[in-house]
């Protein structure tokens, strides 16, 4: 029997995870361009820039999903609640 070595097996996973964080990146920079079109109609419109309801219900909707998909539902929330902070951040600057 032989055995594996385990920088062979690390080297496998972290091109694996260097692969999924690209992906999150390009999917980030997608959701900022929406973001950013909702606060351009939000600005024209006269509309606030935070929506406290729905702010309220992606937390929700985010925490069940991290733990139906076995990620921590603190960690997914705290990550939503700092992008939308962000976005809210962005749609105050798009007012001037």
């Amino acid at each position: 029997m032989t055995e594996r070595d385990p920088w062979v097996e690390i080297t496998r996973i972290r091109k694996s995870i260097d692969n999924v964080d690209s992906a999150l990146i390009h999917i980030l920079a997608e959701r900022f361009k929406l973001t950013r079109a909702v606060g351009a109609l939000k600005a024209e419109h006269q509309i606030p820039a935070s929506t406290p309801e729905r702010e309220v219900e992606q937390v929700a909707r985010l925490r069940k999903l991290a733990a139906e998909s076995g990620l921590d539902p603190d960690f997914a929330e705290a990550f939503i609640t700092f992008l939308i902070e962000n976005v809210i951040q962005n749609h105050l600057k798009m007012r001037g």
